[in-house]
């Protein structure tokens, strides 16, 4: 190998061996490239605090949620109680009193259509008896006369046939 200062590679002074090759940063900045890493992973890469947060985050979500869910069946339950409990036989009191106050209802005014179903039947059968009298008052002495008419005519028509 030649030590003209043109060409690359070792230069002849170089502390470092000829079997070696010769780091680019060199030794000393190991420790620096490190921290320096180290620095950018805490500044710059948020992914380990962020998923942190987002598992506390979920914890507490689910935590508030539990509690809040319980709550909720806690009413519902208290209320489904405070129904069967109260509720329900107040309105079956009320539904048995209403119910046998439209029943009484009912049954009077069926009373009183059967009551005005058998007037008009009666009316009808009057009506009836009415109209059949006023035909045979009517009627039989219109037929009489005319029958006594008749009677008249074929006598004139025998004597005058006699004649």
């Amino acid at each position: 190998m030649s030590s003209d200062p043109g060409t690359p590679g070792k230069a002849a002074g170089s502390p470092i061996p000829a079997g070696r090759k010769r780091d680019s940063v060199g030794a000393p900045a190991h420790p620096i490239i490190k921290d320096i890493g180290e620095i950018h992973s805490r500044l710059l890469d948020h992914r380990p605090v962020i998923q942190g947060e987002i598992r506390y985050f979920i914890k507490e979500f689910e935590e508030k949620r539990g509690l809040r869910e319980v709550r909720v069946l806690e009413n519902l339950n208290t209320m489904i109680y405070e129904t069967n409990d109260q509720t329900l036989p107040k309105c079956e009191q009320v539904m048995h009193g209403d119910l046998n106050e439209v029943l009484k209802r009912l049954q009077a005014a069926n009373h009183r259509i059967l009551r005005l179903q058998q007037r008009e039947q009666e009316e009808r059968k009057e009506d009836s008896n009415t109209v059949e009298w006023n035909l045979q008052n009517l009627c039989w002495p219109r037929s009489a006369k005319i029958h006594v008419d008749y009677m008249n005519l074929r006598r004139n028509e025998k004597t005058s046939s006699a004649i």
